[in-house]
């Protein structure tokens, strides 16, 4: 570890998690959890260190990285749009929304505008069927949607900022 990470406070956070384990290697997601709310993504020289922290292969913790969703690799935009693809939002539109989005933006599933406003992300599920179909924008679930909906929400929430 370098001396300027030695003294990061986000560093500190991700080994207080690590300590409060006895540093085991299962404490992996919860350190990678950390990691992400620290510093907005799983970077590989925190993937490294955390690797060698708790006695973890780095290809099992790439493994861990990629399997769940929430994890991301690379730095996230100012404001975060997650469409969910799930069966109910499916059939209620949700290929029109993302087709809208993607042209609206010009941005593609899994990736970060150039400006770094908006990363666009789509979930299998995010539990709120009754809401079909829905987005969750920074946080904050919206149901019902139509494409015009979610461009001039996305719209707005990206040039207020």
């Amino acid at each position: 570890m370098n001396d300027a990470a030695s003294k990061d406070k986000r560093r500190k956070l991700v080994d207080a998690t690590m300590r409060r384990s006895g540093h085991s290697p299962y404490a992996l997601i919860e350190t990678l959890h950390t990691v992400q709310e620290a510093y907005g993504y799983l970077d590989d020289e925190n993937l490294r260190y955390v690797s060698e922290a708790l006695r973890v292969p780095l290809s099992k913790i790439y493994g861990v990285a990629t399997f769940y969703h929430f994890f991301t690799l690379k730095p996230q935009g100012d404001h975060t749009a997650v469409l969910c693809t799930g069966t109910a939002c499916y059939i209620k539109g949700v290929p029109g929304i993302l087709a809208a989005i993607k042209k609206s933006f010009s941005i593609e599933d899994g990736e970060t505008t150039e400006d770094n406003k908006l990363s666009l992300l789509t979930a299998r599920c995010i539990g709120s069927c009754g809401l079909a179909p829905a987005i969750v924008l920074d946080g904050e679930i919206a149901g019902q949607i139509t494409p015009e909906i979610v461009v001039d929400r996305i719209g707005r929430m990206i040039h207020d900022a």
